[in-house]
């Protein structure tokens, strides 16, 4: 997979232009301009920072476009919350909502 071209379609997708992302990934529009004038892949804390802009993981970035599901905010307001839990509280969150 190529990285660049992978950020290229994400913010395709979103009509964003190189400063809209770089807004988005609360970068400067020259670090993300450098990524395409230089076509060297960004480090990990810059492209963790351009993930978070697409709301995605960076497993999701990696993923084939097939393999990746989005999540809305509720659903990661949702999975932030579970992860606070304990063991004990997720399993009885779980049963609850099995037998709705």
């Amino acid at each position: 997979m190529d990285v660049i071209e992978r950020i290229e379609k994400l913010r395709k997708e979103r009509n964003w232009s190189v400063n809209n992302l770089a807004m988005e990934a609360e970068l400067t529009q020259s670090s993300v301009a450098s990524i395409y004038s230089r076509n060297t892949p960004p480090k990990i804390d810059t492209l963790q920072n351009l993930c978070n802009a697409f709301g995605i993981t960076l497993a999701q970035f990696f993923m084939d476009d097939e393999q990746v599901e989005l999540l809305t905010e509720r659903e990661k307001r949702l999975l932030s919350a579970y992860r606070g839990l304990t063991a004990d509280k997720q399993q009885a969150l779980i049963t609850l909502i099995e037998n709705s």
